[in-house]
């Protein structure tokens, strides 16, 4: 223990000792009392920032997490969340100057969402970085870099690791349901990434609304005490989901009262509710089903995070002081968001090189067409923050033709966003004048979503992931009209669609104030597509299993059997790519392989590759993974030049684990695959760079 931690160990000790028991548990509840005579404030534990500070007036919106996560970049990651804290300080210290500590003004920030995409179908995948847990560990990671800073002594803001565990749909059960998977799926897909955060420091842990092995997350003996305190030696504070306490009595009949809901949680160690029912703590000492001292512990663990983050100091003493509302949403913030949602596009189809239009001299009108052309909440998703400036694919466009003056466009949405919006059949006839259609379609967050935000689905979860019909037959009608079609689909998850449909199709996510203007470089090549899928693609809802069964089986890339529409991975660019000189060697100890490969670009146009690594165990059970992404790095080759990429795996990259969470690595044959997509029999047929593989053994 250092000596400031230390002191502040002492001074919270000195601070509990003079509090009353009412006090104590008035500091447990996320709108938390302030205690004058002791010097502490009012504070709300409650803040948003996903993908940008969100519910708290102006701010950067950022394309959503999904959308960050299909970059395969952590440095970006890292650099945009080391924004989204700096505006989190800045409207901290402007609440600060006004005596303002109401909720989404504070400095505890419940992002990053870390839960695995185990079902498209599920609403809040968006929120995630994906189905990997590996590539899921290394951009939370990055986000918890990002929001917590650097300094040794202090906390910039303090991230939160959510939400543990095995949440992941339906959005209609998740208050009653008892998950069960198996030992081998929790330790392989569901808790890796909240290790790897704990690891790096995580000031914050949520629990999930669901039950887990019968035990609510939030009151589970196995999940907060025996793995996260214990096992991972976590010392931050635990955080109840919003009022995810009230369902242990109310929705999972696993206590009677509030009391007894109240008592659990706190002596599994969840030291804050979001909600209210550990106004119930009280009378659960009086009653004998909690001590004081497990309140003390927990008050002690959420003091400390306080002191971390400079409260007991006036705002004006950090070193964050002088962030003020100047450097909300600045220039360079903005470029930030573009740069982002740019690298985040992913090219899924480019049939004879339709796209870049820069370099079609024949191209002089394009007509767009479809409902998220214009639809600001296309570039929202959920849990966002507002922007006067928010671009939309429509406003994007325009805004080219001030370099492309020898093209016109014209709009028409031609059909609802809804599924009771009516078809106009007539606008189909505006593709015969163009030489180019760009088609908008796909979903926004009126149709996926957290529960009780999205309106147009099942409590937030899509029923089917296909393209809805009414937005498919339009589609097809403006294709069938001979005209060229780019197709740009927004959306949080996968979405399945006939690639015929389209001669281009380009997967833009929910992006943020600047997603229209970065469609609009991708689609005039002044940037060159980058983005790879953080999800599995499948090819009909039909294809997964049932969305209450939390098997891993036919799930994700590293279990699936099926053929996938596109594979975990995929990303086509302008230019094209091979990989040669592959050499995968251990060292001396065996500890560490070395994976150097050669990356060559053999196109027209500068551009960035993902290097993936994938491992695949010869001789593994049902219930490990096919093969299991476990390195990758972004390289920038100018066209016509070669790049030779080093990448060091550990043990970890090989290891598996038993029921109990013990990780071993076993002897046998282990083929590494390097390529820019999941090892998948369809991944060179829809353009994938060909992969190159060598085995080694331990």
């Amino acid at each position: 223990m250092t000596r400031i931690e230390q002191e502040r160990t002492e001074e919270i000790k000195s601070l509990i000792d003079a509090m009353s028991l009412e006090e104590k548990v008035g500091l447990m509840l996320h709108e938390s009392m302030g205690i004058p005579r002791l010097g502490i404030a009012p504070y709300n534990w409650w803040n948003e920032g996903l993908h940008g500070v969100a519910r708290n007036g102006n701010a950067t919106v950022f394309p959503q997490a999904i959308a960050l996560a299909a970059t395969f970049n952590t440095e970006l990651a890292q650099k945009e969340y080391t924004v989204i804290s700096d505006e989190a300080r800045a409207k901290y210290n402007e609440a600060q100057k006004v005596g303002d500590t109401g909720q989404f003004r504070g400095l505890t920030y419940w992002s990053p969402n870390i839960n695995i995409v185990r079902d498209p179908r599920w609403g809040r995948a968006q929120e995630t970085f994906g189905e990997d847990p590996f590539l899921t560990s290394q951009m939370g990671v990055a986000a918890v870099k990002g929001l917590q800073g650097d300094d040794a002594q202090f906390l910039k803001t303090a991230a939160c690791a959510k939400h543990l565990a095995v949440h992941s749909g339906p959005e209609s059960t998740r208050h009653t349901a008892n998950v069960c998977p198996s030992k081998k799926d929790l330790w392989l897909t569901y808790l890796p990434a909240f290790k790897a955060l704990i690891d790096a420091g995580v000031e914050s842990v949520m629990g999930a609304y669901n039950c887990v092995y019968g035990e609510p997350c939030n009151g589970s003996h196995f999940l907060i005490s025996d793995i996260v305190r214990k096992r991972w030696n976590f010392k931050g504070y635990f955080v109840s989901d919003c009022w995810a306490v009230r369902d242990f009595h109310e929705g999972h009949k696993v206590t009677k009262t509030a009391e007894e809901s109240a008592a659990l949680a706190i002596n599994c160690s969840c030291d804050l509710n979001c909600g209210c029912t550990y106004h119930a703590a009280i009378a659960a000492v009086r009653q004998g089903f909690l001590s004081e001292q497990k309140i003390n512990e927990s008050v002690s663990r959420l003091l400390m995070t306080r002191m971390k983050l400079g409260m007991f100091d006036s705002w004006k003493k950090s070193k964050w002081a002088h962030l003020s509302a100047k450097d909300v949403d600045t220039k360079q913030h903005r470029m930030l968001a573009k740069e982002v949602a740019a690298q985040s596009i992913v090219l899924l189809k480019n049939k004879n090189n339709l796209l870049p239009l820069s370099d079609k001299k024949h191209i002089h009108k394009i007509v767009v067409m479809g409902p998220s052309a214009a639809n600001t909440m296309a570039l929202l998703g959920n849990y966002y923050g507002i922007n006067p400036h928010m671009v939309t694919i429509l406003e994007g466009i325009a805004g080219k033709l001030d370099e492309h003056p020898e093209i016109t466009v014209d709009f028409h949405p031609g059909v609802g966003m809804y599924a009771d919006s009516k078809q106009r059949g007539w606008t189909v006839g505006m593709a015969e004048s163009a030489d180019v259609v760009i088609a908008c379609f796909g979903l926004d967050g009126m149709m996926e979503g957290e529960e009780g935000d999205a309106v147009e689905t099942t409590r937030g979860d899509r029923d089917a992931i296909e393209l809805p019909q009414y937005q498919l037959d339009y589609l097809r009608a403006l294709h069938d009209r001979g005209t060229p079609v780019v197709l740009i689909l927004t959306g949080g998850s996968a979405i399945a669609f006939p690639p015929d449909v389209a001669d281009a199709v380009l997967f833009a996510w929910y992006g943020g104030e600047e997603g229209g203007n970065a469609v609009a470089d991708i689609l005039f090549g002044d940037a060159v597509p980058s983005g790879h899928l953080p999800i599995t693609f499948y090819q009909k809802t039909e294809d997964l299993p049932a969305f209450d069964d939390y098997s891993m089986q036919e799930r994700t890339y590293r279990y699936m059997t099926k053929e996938p529409l596109f594979p975990f991975g995929f990303g086509l660019s302008y230019t094209t790519w091979r990989f040669e000189n592959l050499t995968v060697a251990k060292n001396a100890e065996g500890s560490e392989v070395l994976v150097t490969v050669d990356v060559l670009n053999d196109g027209q146009y500068d551009a960035a590759q993902t290097v993936q690594v994938y491992v695949t165990k010869q001789n593994h059970t049902i219930e490990e993974p096919l093969c299991s992404l476990c390195a990758f790095t972004k390289v920038t080759v100018a066209k016509g030049k070669r790049q030779t990429v080093r990448i060091k795996l550990d043990k970890a990259a090989f290891q598996t684990v038993d029921e109990d969470g013990n990780t071993f690595v076993e002897p046998g044959e282990y083929t590494v695959t390097v390529g820019d997509c999941a090892p998948c029999s369809a991944a060179t047929r829809l353009g994938a760079t060909e992969p190159i593989q060598q085995t080694v053994n331990f």
